[in-house]
């Protein structure tokens, strides 16, 4: 306000009416959407839902990594060999009886089907069902996450909204007060210093406006980008109902709730199994898998139709899989301190949204909401007294400015509960505040 004061006369009212021009343009902008859609919080998710699930399903091949569980149950192909005769004594394809009433030709068919030992087909089978459940848990997170990002911006945008009608009252009272001084202006009772003191009220009040309707298009582009709506569309929240708080005596009891449902806890559990399940299947590996070969042999042993089975195996003299043993014990050490940090990263996650949660509604009191009452009460009290001449400007000021700050601090209070039990919610994994 000082440097306004300071501009000479014509700069000021060229100021003024630069703020008044935008002002009225955010009026129309914010007054006259052409499309509005009025939603509950309820509503926005399952929008959200609905639009991102299964792209976000598709991203992390919660399909593909249900597949490869499925598939690692087959056991694998049987392999079919056979050893046929060309050409045998100057003859081509000699299959045909010999005049005497012997076969003419030999062949051998046989079957190879390979076996594997130590539990190793079971392992892969349980290492991929846990890969599955990681995809999953891997989903669920970034729902999680985006969800929470939801209400933020629903939330800010519901404070703003509210931020701007009471700004929007207080611009009607002071264009009125402004009507009443001009013509105390052109009777010659007031000094022009006083009107442009008032009018220089009413230019900050305006860039408060302009700044609060910027901080809602940047949250309305983030929900509309979340719910996959068209940008013509302005999305108001229909209220700004705080939630029904209902916190336990002690943090511990939300610590057990977030590591049964904690997405991103739950997930690094799992990957410390699929580390041991790993670990297990490499030490299978060390264990020679079996092939088993049936087989028939025509006319090549001592026997004129053989029927026979073979038996093969690797002889695990010079390779016994040391170092991807020593690989995968190392990765699942790796995880379980990552799964540890996890663990504390958690709790200290719970017991700071626990106790910011508590210190948002120490000031949200009875005694506080009703002098809250009370000081609009004299607001309006203060106004008409300044009107009368029976205060000075500066009082006036002092009061007026006051007055927007209580309000603004009681819009964001209403906000800081809303967001401080939307992380609490957001850390435990489920919605213990609703």
């Amino acid at each position: 306000m000082i440097p306004f004061l300071c501009m000479p006369f014509k700069g000021r009212i060229m100021h003024v009416c630069i703020l008044v021009l935008l002002c009225l343009q955010v009026n129309a902008q914010y007054s006259n959407q052409t499309d509005t859609l009025i939603i509950s919080l309820p509503q926005a998710e399952r929008i959200f839902l609905d639009s991102n699930l299964s792209i976000l399903a598709a991203h992390y091949n919660i399909d593909a990594a249900t597949a490869q569980a499925m598939q690692a149950k087959y056991w694998d192909n049987p392999v079919f060999h056979t050893d046929q005769v060309v050409m045998a004594n100057h003859n081509f394809l000699p299959y045909k009886t010999l005049p005497d009433g012997s076969p003419g030709a030999q062949y051998f068919i046989g079957i190879d089907q390979l076996i594997k030992t130590a539990g190793k087909r079971g392992k892969l089978m349980a290492a991929a069902q846990t890969n599955a459940e990681i995809s999953k848990l891997q989903l669920q997170d970034v729902v999680r996450k985006l969800r929470s990002q939801l209400h933020i911006c629903y939330y800010s945008i519901a404070r703003n909204i509210e931020s701007y009608h009471f700004y929007l009252q207080q611009q009607t009272q002071l264009n009125t007060l402004l009507t009443a001084m001009k013509q105390q202006l052109d009777a010659g009772n007031i000094s022009q210093k006083d009107y442009l003191q008032l009018q220089s009220l009413t230019v900050s009040l305006k860039q408060d406006m302009i700044n609060i309707y910027s901080d809602i298009e940047d949250a309305e582009a983030d929900l509309k980008t979340l719910l996959h709506i068209n940008s013509n569309v302005f999305i108001k929240p229909d209220s700004m109902l705080l939630p029904q708080v209902l916190l336990p005596q002690d943090a511990s009891v939300l610590i057990e709730q977030a590591k049964q449902n904690n997405p991103y806890f739950k997930m690094q559990q799992q990957q410390t199994v699929y580390q041991q399940q790993m670990l297990a299947y490499q030490k299978a590996l060390r264990v020679p898998d079996v092939t088993i070969t049936p087989n028939y042999d025509r006319l090549s042993n001592y026997a004129a139709n053989y029927f026979g089975i073979g038996v093969s195996l690797p002889l695990p003299l010079f390779n016994k899989n040391k170092g991807n043993i020593q690989a995968a014990h190392a990765a699942v050490q790796q995880q379980q301190a990552i799964q540890s940090n996890a663990e504390t990263e958690l709790q200290n996650n719970i017991i700071n949204a626990y106790n910011k949660l508590k210190l948002a509604l120490t000031a949200n009191t009875p005694a506080q909401q009703q002098f809250f009452q009370r000081y609009q009460s004299l607001y309006q009290s203060m106004f008409s007294s300044y009107k009368a001449r029976q205060v000075s400007f500066l009082e006036f000021v002092n009061f007026f400015n006051d007055y927007k700050d209580l309000q603004d601090k009681l819009l964001q209070q209403q906000l800081n509960i809303a967001l401080a039990a939307d992380a609490l919610n957001y850390e435990t994994g489920i919605d213990v505040i609703k």
